[in-house]
C-alpha cells in the first residue's frame, strides 16, 4: 500500500482559469504580424504548451520567421500580465483545498509550463502562495511538458517517490507528462473540478488500490 505525501498541481486550467488568457494574449501578439491560432488548433494542439514551443510549431507550419520569436514572446507575456491583472482573483474553493492539504500534512507544489513572472503574479493575486512549498516554471527545466522533466524535478524537490505523489492536471500535454513521471494522476477538465473533497477522495483511492 502506498501512502500519498505530496500533491503537485498544474496551474493554468487547474488552480487558475487562465487558459483563455494565454490564448487571447498570444493571438494579440501574433495578430500584429498577420497570424492567429484558431480555436480548434488551440484546443487540439497548442493548449498547455510553452509559448516558445507554440512559436516553433507556427514556424514549421506557417513559416513564421524565427527572428520574430523573441519579440512575439515578449509581447505575449506583456499581454498575459494585462489579462492577469484584469481577471485573476482569489477562489475560496482552491484556497480551502490547499489549506486542507497543508493542514493534513501533505507537501504542496505547483509545476507549470508558464514563465516564472506570470506564475508568481497569478499565484499571488489568487492568494495561493502561502500554501505552497514551492513552484516550478518552464524556466526551471530544459524541456517543457509533455516531457516529464518538470514533474521529475518537483518530485525530487519534495523528497518523495513518484508513487507517493498525486499530480492534478487538465490538458493532454500535462497529463502525458504527469503519467510519464510515475505519479498518480488526477485529471480534471476545469478549475471548478478542483476541490478538497475530490482530491481527498482520489488520494484515498490511490492508497487503497496500490
Amino acid at each position: 500500500m502506498c501512502v500519498i505525501q505530496g500533491v503537485i498541481f498544474d496551474m493554468d486550467g487547474v488552480l487558475i482559469d487562465a487558459r483563455e488568457w494565454h490564448y487571447r494574449a498570444l493571438n494579440q501578439a501574433l495578430g500584429l504580424f498577420g497570424l492567429t491560432i484558431d480555436r480548434t488548433a488551440h484546443e487540439g494542439e497548442f493548449d498547455g504548451l510553452p509559448t516558445q514551443d507554440k512559436l516553433r510549431r507556427l514556424t514549421a507550419r506557417y513559416g513564421l520567421p524565427e527572428s520574430l520569436h523573441p519579440l512575439i514572446n515578449e509581447l505575449k507575456q506583456t499581454y498575459t500580465l494585462q489579462e492577469i491583472w484584469q481577471h485573476c482573483w482569489p477562489d475560496f474553493q482552491h484556497q480551502y483545498a490547499l489549506a486542507q492539504l497543508r493542514h493534513h500534512g501533505y507537501r504542496v507544489a505547483v509545476a507549470s509550463n508558464s514563465i516564472r513572472a506570470s506564475m508568481e503574479t497569478m499565484l499571488a493575486r489568487a492568494q495561493l502562495l502561502p500554501f505552497l512549498d514551492f513552484y516550478l516554471s518552464n524556466e526551471d527545466v530544459s524541456r517543457g511538458k509533455p516531457d516529464p522533466e518538470i514533474y521529475h524535478t518537483a518530485i525530487r524537490m519534495l523528497g518523495l517517490s513518484p508513487q507517493a505523489c498525486v499530480v492534478v492536471e487538465d490538458n493532454p500535454h500535462g497529463i502525458a507528462a504527469a503519467r510519464a513521471s510515475g505519479a498518480h494522476v488526477l485529471a480534471v477538465s476545469h478549475p471548478g473540478d478542483v476541490s478538497w473533497a475530490r482530491i481527498h477522495s482520489f488520494i484515498q483511492e490511490c492508497e487503497q488500490t496500490s
